[in-house]
């Protein structure tokens, strides 16, 4: 275990903490309100944000759609560098996050943004950004992630920079009352392959990491169980907070990680428009399976300590079984039937968008090459 560790990222966490914005953003600077379709003036947290930022000069950018585009977040730099903001508050899910880290960033470059995509311009500065989490999935409000869209060219990127990692995050059980079944299920899902990402790779002797993976896994494996239960306090803050732990860069330190997943999944949300968190679903069984050899170590510690299974010789089959069984207990597939009457053209098009965005060589190995994403695709696509 090599690494550095650091997350300055100050949590409010709890029922009525939106006030705390008014106290975490500096007076006298000009605030850019950035958030999505406008669900928050329905659900009361705009209200709430507002009277939060009565004492500052408050700019309103809506619309930042799930899965952010470039082309409507360009306008939103516009809108920075015309009216000097100072500082933008995010107030949605990850995408509106991401969006926001994306604007920061842009702001405070003198060329194209989307070159921060493509890694023509590194990251090293970018405008100050808080957060306040109406949907708790991506773990975006306290790390230094984020991925955005060209709808132009349905290219779906990410970038990573210490510059652009929230200075703070709110995190108020009480918005998700009003997120809609789907959603709830989404983040649930995001967390979870969040976790397996960073866990479920070959050994190190990580016990820490490991542990707490497992803790977090163990979570949303009950919250999952007591979704029929899902309206009381208790569920919904459990589940802010493990997404928020899945990805704050705590249990991926020091340790292998995957993320071939994800890549994969990307470019089936950027082609075919599926949910994020659902496209994980579809891909990560049929990698699993592909990439099984290499993780049997670990997929048979997951079967033990998660699903309570029993020692056997195809250990690490029953958990990939059973890693799928949790996914279609919440409703969710693990296979692709909606991409169009050619299923050989749709494979050659997702390999094709891997090629494109160097995805050439996945995984913790870098054993998941183009022919080896083409054949887990295969199995993933109906």
């Amino acid at each position: 275990m090599q690494f550095t560790y650091h997350n300055p990222t100050k949590i409010f966490f709890g029922q009525g903490q939106i006030h705390s914005v008014s106290q975490a953003i500096q007076k006298g600077m000009k605030v850019l309100f950035l958030y999505g379709g406008g669900s928050i003036k329905a659900n009361g947290v705009y209200q709430q944000v507002l009277a939060a930022l009565a004492e500052h000069d408050v700019i309103e950018f809506s619309g930042v759609e799930p899965n952010p585009t470039v082309e409507t977040l360009d306008r939103a730099v516009e809108l920075v560098k015309d009216q000097n903001i100072d500082f933008i508050l995010a107030v949605g899910g990850g995408s509106v996050i991401d969006g926001a880290k994306y604007v920061a960033a842009a702001a405070l470059y003198a060329g194209n943004g989307w070159d921060i995509l493509t890694g023509q311009h590194q990251v090293t500065q970018a405008l100050p950004i808080g957060a306040v989490l109406t949907l708790p999935a991506t773990g975006s409000e306290s790390n230094m992630g984020s991925v955005i869209t060209k709808a132009a060219t349905q290219d779906k990127l990410a970038f990573l920079s210490p510059a652009v990692q929230p200075a703070f995050a709110v995190m108020d059980p009480d918005v998700m009352k009003s997120l809609p079944e789907r959603q709830l299920i989404n983040g649930l899902v995001d967390a979870w392959v969040h976790t397996c990402e960073q866990y479920l790779t070959k050994p190190t002797g990580a016990l820490v990491q490991d542990g707490y993976a497992e803790v977090l896994l163990n979570s949303l494996k009950t919250l999952g169980e007591q979704f029929a239960e899902r309206d009381n306090d208790s569920w919904r803050a459990n589940l802010m907070w493990t997404a928020n732990q899945a990805l704050n860069g705590l249990i991926g330190s020091g340790v292998p990680q995957d993320w071939a997943t994800h890549m994969i999944g990307h470019e089936l949300t950027a082609l075919y428009g599926v949910d994020h968190a659902r496209s994980l679903a579809i891909v990560q069984p049929w990698l699993l399976r592909n990439q099984i050899e290499c993780k049997r170590a670990k997929l048979a510690q997951m079967g033990r300590h998660v699903f309570k299974l029993e020692e056997s010789e195809d250990l690490a089959e029953q958990t990939i079984a059973a890693i799928e069984s949790f996914y279609h207990s919440l409703g969710v597939a693990t296979q692709l039937d909606k991409y169009g009457d050619d299923k050989a053209a749709a494979i050659s098009a997702i390999v094709n968008q891997l090629k494109q965005h160097n995805m050439v060589v996945l995984g913790e190995n870098q054993g998941i090459t183009l022919d080896t994403s083409r054949a887990i695709l295969e199995q993933a696509l109906k």
